[in-house]
């Protein structure tokens, strides 16, 4: 092990640097600006791809600031798409949740742990959902709290302050049963395959929330690949740890939360718009478009 040593560069020293390695700029003025608010550590991720030495980060002839901040927006853009539409997903699967599991298992389904597979987790989540309550300033849980002297408000108030990841974990270690298969049904997929996709849309929501790279990114969940479904997903089994993978699990959830939804136009025209972006980096197959799913 070692002492890291290196010295922060400022703005000037970093486009310095960036020029002796190769990197070409249109305009410095420019990069200089974007430099002072999209921080250097943060755009190396899309500079990275420009090398033809990334042992040394020494650039290929070619490669360009202004198409590394190109690849950036992008990703800018696509993290944005994602997160409006996966809120949709998540609206709709706290409804399921709250109403299923209360209709089969009462009011305060989520306290009791004979529901649960695993009595140290549903421990902890319970710890999560009280912090989340405390934190909480909805009008109708304060009212709760004044009138009621339950520990914790009804599920179908208390699921619309848990986090999307304590909803995942909710159904994930809830007891196998007919009740958890008619959430998945109600998506058209098996419940192994639903809990597999929630935990996913789960990981990806957060990685945009924190803006982080989500274009060429090998992801560290890997869905299932559903061998029956009640409505078009992939014909064919797409590589599963790419972000394509989760864009088509959320397209399948809107065929039956949103029918109407421009998603697949929305998504086709963001790419028309970046044609020098890689597809096949965030695992897009050559003719995904002709999927009945994206038509």
């Amino acid at each position: 092990m070692k002492h890291y040593t290196e010295r922060p560069l400022t703005v000037d020293e970093q486009i310095e640097l960036l020029k002796q390695r190769g990197l070409n700029f249109a305009d410095e003025n420019k990069a200089y600006h974007v430099l002072s608010h999209v921080s250097y550590f943060r755009l190396k991720s899309y500079l990275t791809p420009l090398t033809s030495n990334k042992e040394q980060w020494i650039f290929k002839p070619s490669a360009t600031f202004e198409t590394a901040y190109r690849l950036y927006k992008f990703d800018s853009k696509l993290r944005k798409l994602i997160a409006a539409e996966s809120e949709k997903v998540e609206v709709s699967i706290r409804t399921q949740m709250a109403y299923q599991l209360a209709k089969d298992y009462g009011t305060f389904w989520f306290l009791n742990k004979e529901n649960f597979t695993n009595l140290e987790k549903h421990t902890n989540l319970l710890a999560s959902i009280s912090a989340e309550l405390t934190r909480s300033d909805d009008d109708q849980i304060l009212r709760f709290k004044r009138e009621y002297d339950d520990e914790m408000p009804p599920a179908w108030m208390t699921m619309e302050v848990s986090s999307f990841g304590t909803l995942s974990m909710l159904y994930n270690y809830f007891r196998p049963g007919h009740t958890k298969r008619e959430i998945a049904k109600f998506y058209g997929v098996s419940d192994s395959v639903f809990e597999s996709w929630l935990h996913s849309i789960v990981y990806v929501r957060n990685i945009c929330a924190h803006h982080s790279r989500l274009w060429n990114r090998a992801l560290r969940i890997r869905p299932l690949f559903p061998r029956k479904t009640l409505k078009p997903f992939l014909s064919v089994a797409a590589i599963n740890n790419r972000v394509y993978y989760v864009l088509s699990i959320i397209q399948y959830l809107l065929q039956t939360i949103n029918p109407s939804s421009t998603f697949p136009t929305r998504l086709k025209q963001l790419i028309a718009d970046f044609p020098e972006v890689d597809l096949s980096a965030m695992g897009f197959p050559k003719n995904w478009e002709s999927e009945p799913l994206w038509r």
